[in-house]
């Protein structure tokens, strides 16, 4: 006897978000790449001074280059160094979106616990994200 192994709504609501936004972070990333090395926005780390700076722990490097931890690096978007975290960024919260996709369909299949769970879920992802907690590398 074959059995199939069917995937449930939510699962396919799930991986259909987690696919469009694999790709479309992947093309964020080649294009933001293409316009850090076609110089068309200039580093804010001068590509020639990134040697000095790959042996020196994080906080020096932070320090000796100008650059404020955290979420400060949205105010340096418009170089060319920095605009490479804009898709860095968005594949980090694709999982957000995942999970708010699928919050609907539980409580619609009445499946509150799942509901709260994945609330819960989405929750922690965005206070972790905020940088609000200030915890380990910031």
């Amino acid at each position: 006897m074959d059995k199939k192994i069917k995937a449930t709504e939510e699962q396919l609501a799930y991986a259909n978000i987690l696919e469009l936004g694999m790709k479309a972070g992947l093309l964020m990333l080649i294009v933001t790449f293409i316009v850090y090395l076609s110089g068309l926005l200039p580093p804010h780390v001068p590509v020639k001074d990134l040697p000095m700076y790959w042996s020196m722990p994080v906080k020096k490097y932070l320090a000796a280059a100008h650059i404020h931890p955290g979420w400060s690096w949205l105010f340096m978007i418009g170089k060319g160094d920095f605009l490479n975290f804009v898709g860095i960024a968005f594949l980090a919260g694709v999982t957000i979106l995942c999970y708010m996709r699928i919050i609907p369909i539980f409580f619609r299949k009445k499946d509150r616990v799942y509901g709260i769970l994945a609330i819960i879920e989405v929750l922690i992802l965005v206070l972790a994200a905020s940088g609000i907690l200030k915890s380990g590398g910031h």
